[in-house]
């Protein structure tokens, strides 16, 4: 939990007129002032619920997806996925859209027209101060997964032309 209460903390601040909680996806630089303790506990765990729906929808959906392509452009009806690459590829896309998207878009859909429940509109200010920043640590993470990540593609090319 402790990865999932860093990004809520950052929806969080402190302001000259007290609390504010600044909801994500909120394109305005509005906030909503937070009375007490117990509505921020409400309004933290309304969107941790929703970041791990966030998470799970993606990760899951993404492995989802990853699957039911595959097994689609494997067809032996399609012929060879490595000789079709862009067919092989806008076959994925769609899939993902499907699998992740739509749900995505419900959710997001209803975390739009639930957030306002824990806010009232007269308690709408605007944000004088800037995002919290990060700490060095996420920042540092963040790159070592960069580079996790485009060593195991650099793996997977060399691997892939080796073989040939």
């Amino acid at each position: 939990m402790g990865i999932l209460s860093a990004i809520v903390d950052t929806c969080f601040r402190d302001d000259k007129t007290g609390r504010v909680v600044v909801f994500p996806g909120d394109g305005r630089k509005r906030g909503y002032l937070v009375k007490s303790d117990a509505d921020e506990q409400k309004i933290r765990a309304f969107l941790q619920m929703f970041y791990s729906a966030h998470f799970a929808i993606f990760v899951l959906g993404y492995f989802l997806a990853s699957e039911w392509s595959r097994d689609i452009y494997h067809l032996h009806l399609l012929g060879n996925p490595a000789d079709h690459l862009l067919r092989s590829g806008m076959i994925s896309v769609g899939v993902f859209l499907v699998v992740v998207g739509l749900p995505y878009f419900l959710l997001w859909k209803s975390y739009k027209n639930v957030r306002m429940r824990f806010v009232s509109a007269e308690d709408e200010v605007l944000v004088t101060v800037g995002r919290p920043r990060q700490s060095t640590q996420w920042q540092l993470l963040a790159i070592g997964l960069v580079i996790a990540g485009l060593a195991i593609l650099l793996a997977a090319l060399w691997l892939v032309t080796s073989s040939k």
